[in-house]
């Protein structure tokens, strides 16, 4: 099953999607919003699945799916957590700077809180202050989820995940270190992050979806051009089970938390840094990372972080090709 929100008000009007992305039926006659569908998931899931079915086979009336229509997933969600799965991103962005990793960051994931009162719309724009501030996009993998109790076991987390999607977590880069020196986590230097235009549930997506990790490359682009093409499921350090019970440890999460993969990153096939893709690598998905393998291998970074006027996509398909949550594409715009 695949569920979108349309611009609608604040927390936007709930369709499903067909598998091919092309056709929506409105989901009101069920439920009128996402998160009323995840606090009460055992009632209204299997009936927004009848309405899938419905569409798929033409029996419900429906309409042209246009992703730009869409809001994310949750417009304003009650929670959205972000890990840092994928180790091999961290252990680079060490090394750039000469410090080593610690031992417990390949046992205990790191996680910070972010905001979630205002997600941005997958194909409306980042808003920025000023090009000085480092601006990056990051390309990751996201799970929603229903109620968690306190202290959940991973296989409880896992059981909880109502829904896979993407996420552009954007980044201020230049605004990090200064905030993180003051040992109180980040504010200013992570604005609100995008989704992408459809959530899906796990089951939809076959046997990609496995061990609490999803087995497709994702993409990026910048200004058209590949920038990244990592695969998600490789070099996933923490699965998305580890990361709920993680985030579960001392508090319930309630319905529509949403938590992220961080950074999706791949070592080289020799287990050193990732190379370019204009190398014949796999990649990066988001401009920090390339820069840290610049550092590394020529002493300094030589590319820059995103300008007023550059656009970023990130998507993800399956083996056949065709789009799976349709794709967030962002211009990055000076902000008034």
């Amino acid at each position: 099953m695949k569920l979108a929100s349309l611009s609608h008000g604040r927390d936007g009007r709930l369709v499903v999607v067909s598998r091919d992305l092309t056709r929506a039926t409105d989901a009101f006659p069920v439920v009128a919003t996402l998160q009323a569908a995840l606090d009460d998931w055992e009632r209204f899931a299997p009936r927004l699945a009848d309405l899938a079915e419905g569409l798929e086979h033409g029996s419900v009336p429906s309409f042209r799916f246009h992703e730009h229509d869409c809001a994310s997933p949750l417009p304003r969600a009650l929670q959205w957590l972000d890990g840092s799965a994928y180790v091999n991103h961290v252990e680079l962005a060490r090394r750039a700077r000469g410090a080593t990793t610690p031992e417990n960051f390949w046992t205990d994931p790191l996680m910070y809180q972010g905001g979630s009162d205002a997600l941005l719309a997958p194909r409306g724009p980042i808003h920025a202050r000023s090009e000085e501030d480092g601006i990056d996009f990051e390309g990751e993998v996201a799970v929603v989820t229903g109620d968690v109790p306190m202290g959940a076991s991973r296989d409880q987390g896992l059981a909880a995940i109502r829904l896979v999607m993407l996420a552009n977590d954007v980044s201020l880069r230049n605004r990090i270190p200064s905030e993180l020196a003051k040992g109180f986590g980040f504010v200013q230097s992570k604005p609100s992050s995008a989704f992408s235009p459809v959530a899906v549930t796990p089951d939809e997506l076959g046997s990609a979806w496995r061990d609490g990790r999803l087995h497709h490359p994702l993409l990026a682009q910048l200004n058209g051009a590949p920038f990244g093409r990592p695969e998600a499921g490789a070099d996933m350090t923490f699965d998305f089970g580890t990361l709920i019970a993680h985030a579960a440890a001392t508090r319930r999460l309630s319905a529509g938390t949403i938590i992220g993969s961080g950074t999706v990153s791949n070592r080289d096939a020799d287990g050193g840094p990732g190379k370019p893709v204009a190398e014949g690598g796999l990649g990066y998905v988001c401009i920090a990372e390339q820069r840290m393998v610049e550092t590394l291998r020529h002493g300094e970074p030589k590319t820059p972080f995103l300008r007023f006027g550059d656009t970023v996509r990130i998507e993800m398909k399956d083996a056949a090709g065709h789009s799976i949550f349709g794709a967030i594409e962002q211009e990055v715009l000076p902000h008034g």
